[in-house]
């Protein structure tokens, strides 16, 4: 059992706007403090839900990203500032959110996520953000979270499309993986990169902003978990819909065949 921390007189102040709210309070405040979130990508994605995780007060945030800041990301990746480019992407992260909130751990992992290193990485963290740019990295990602009964709150935008669910498998019916809603990944050609389609900026901060709410909500245990239901939204039509998701029998990561 995770022994909660006495929040000091600053933190009160800091985190007062969340601790009038009835659903959270000083103990569920205290939950945010003390819990651990990695994020995948410090991208379009991974930059807005970055700082407000940090803001929130989670404790320990960790980021992975080989990359390096590219004059192109700046258009969308809003932790990242002109000043930055070259430098290593989850560096940059770190000293922005150090900026923003000072007292939140940051791991910078500043490497590819692999089948060699991603349990070692994410058996550290209590929730994930999945806010990666591929397929494989996704499936990778999905199927670690669910031997290592971890929960992965997953986004993805191309244009002015989005879309997020949460995955948590193994706490069984009724809450499906990735592959039963994706069984295999669509062909290079199907699904153009953003650097080949284009994607509207603020979109990215739309789903990185609701990828925040999900973790702090699951972390928290409070509302309706998105797992099971698959949120798209559209950014022309300013319109969101709900599909909902089933587990199946036959999913080679969470199905019981």
């Amino acid at each position: 059992m995770t022994v909660l921390p006495d929040m000091t007189e600053a933190q009160i102040r800091r985190y007062a706007r969340h601790i009038v709210l009835p659903e959270i309070g000083g103990v569920g405040q205290a939950r945010l403090i003390a819990a651990k979130v990695l994020v995948i990508g410090a991208g379009g994605l991974g930059a807005p839900a970055l700082q407000y995780l940090a803001a929130a007060g989670i404790g320990t945030l960790g980021v992975i990203d080989d990359d390096t800041v590219d004059l192109s990301n700046l258009q969308r990746q809003i932790i990242h500032r002109t000043a930055d480019i070259g430098v290593a992407k989850a560096e940059s992260a770190r000293r922005t959110l150090g900026e923003i909130n000072p007292e939140v751990t940051v791991r910078a992992h500043t490497e590819r996520l692999t089948a060699a290193n991603v349990e070692r990485i994410v058996s550290g963290y209590d929730v994930v953000a999945d806010g990666s740019d591929n397929f494989a990295t996704r499936y990778l990602l999905n199927d670690a979270c669910h031997r290592l009964k971890k929960i992965l709150v997953s986004a993805a935008i191309l244009r002015f499309d989005g879309q997020i669910s949460t995955y948590k498998a193994w706490q069984g019916e009724g809450h499906p993986c990735l592959r039963c809603i994706f069984p295999a990944a669509p062909s290079e050609d199907a699904v153009p990169s953003c650097a080949q389609a284009g994607v509207l900026g603020a979109l990215a901060g739309t789903l990185g902003a609701l990828q925040a709410t999900e973790v702090v909500k699951e972390i928290l245990g409070i509302g309706r978990s998105l797992s099971g239901r698959l949120i798209t939204y559209d950014a022309l039509d300013a319109s969101f819909d709900e599909i909902a998701v089933a587990k199946r029998p036959d999913c080679p990561t969470c199905g019981s065949r």
